[in-house]
């Protein structure tokens, strides 16, 4: 499987960040792979995922935030389940329980403030060089953009 080990991240004001990172996923599965996807703030609501449900165990997807709000309006208690997703993810990578970690709306969480981008840094160094990870948000600070191997950014044209 090509990419094989490398940081992506999929940035920009534009849709379909979460789209291409699945679709990461579903190739890797394809390739005997499996992947996790920690989702930082889709809210309960979200359905754009939920067929990843019939992938399981290849594809495995944990959200850490409950309501259906902006990043802006959480509550500490909010704040504080989103950290766990990071939590989550440090010991995904303990344990290496997959071959592609996904941390979709990481950098949103970055953007701000609920976690520091050196939190993020931190997590790629610590990954396994076999592992690949893909982060998604909106906005990339120079210190992510830094450690990853690959930078897209979407954006709508039309």
């Amino acid at each position: 499987m090509e990419n094989k080990g490398i940081v992506q991240v999929y940035c920009g004001p534009g849709k379909g960040k979460t789209s291409v990172a699945i679709g990461q996923a579903i190739r890797a599965i394809g390739h005997g792979k499996t992947a996790i996807v920690i989702q930082f703030l889709k809210g309960r609501a979200t359905s754009e995922v939920d067929y990843l449900s019939v992938l399981e165990p290849n594809v495995k997807l944990f959200r850490f935030e409950k309501k259906n709000k902006c990043y802006e309006d959480l509550t500490e208690e909010e704040r504080f389940n989103i950290r766990n997703g990071l939590n989550y993810a440090k010991k995904v990578l303990v344990t290496q329980e997959c071959d592609m970690l996904i941390l979709d709306e990481v950098l949103g969480a970055v953007e701000f403030g609920i976690i520091s981008d050196e939190d993020v840094v931190n997590l790629i160094q610590a990954k396994d060089e076999e592992m690949e990870m893909i982060l998604t948000g909106n906005v990339v600070t120079p210190k992510l953009k830094e450690a990853a191997d690959r930078v897209v950014s979407l954006e709508i044209i039309k």
